[in-house]
């Protein structure tokens, strides 16, 4: 199977302290590399409202990571603990274009 791009979009609860913010970025981060996949670059996007309530919140922090991997276990082990992660509000994951 060939490499292919993909990027990760997830929303940060905006009440989190900046080291636990951190941990957060630097355990998903290390879910994706252990699992397979290469990281491009893993940044903070900006802390916007949302048009509607998510859980209780009006706002949080927009991550970004874009990566390259070859299967969809990063994807999956990314998906399926996002989901059980309190402190991540949503998470969305595409795969970008050549």
């Amino acid at each position: 199977m060939e490499e292919k791009k993909y990027e990760i979009t997830y929303i940060i609860r905006p009440d989190i302290e900046d080291s636990a913010k951190n941990d957060l970025v630097d355990r998903f981060d290390k879910i994706i590399t252990d699992n397979g996949g290469k990281i491009i670059d893993s940044k903070d996007w900006s802390k916007r409202r949302f048009a509607y309530e998510i859980g209780g919140y009006n706002e949080g922090t927009y991550h970004v990571i874009n990566l390259t991997t070859d299967t969809d276990q990063a994807l999956n082990e990314f998906d399926r603990l996002s989901k059980i992660n309190d402190d991540i509000l949503r998470h969305m994951i595409v795969v970008r274009e050549a």
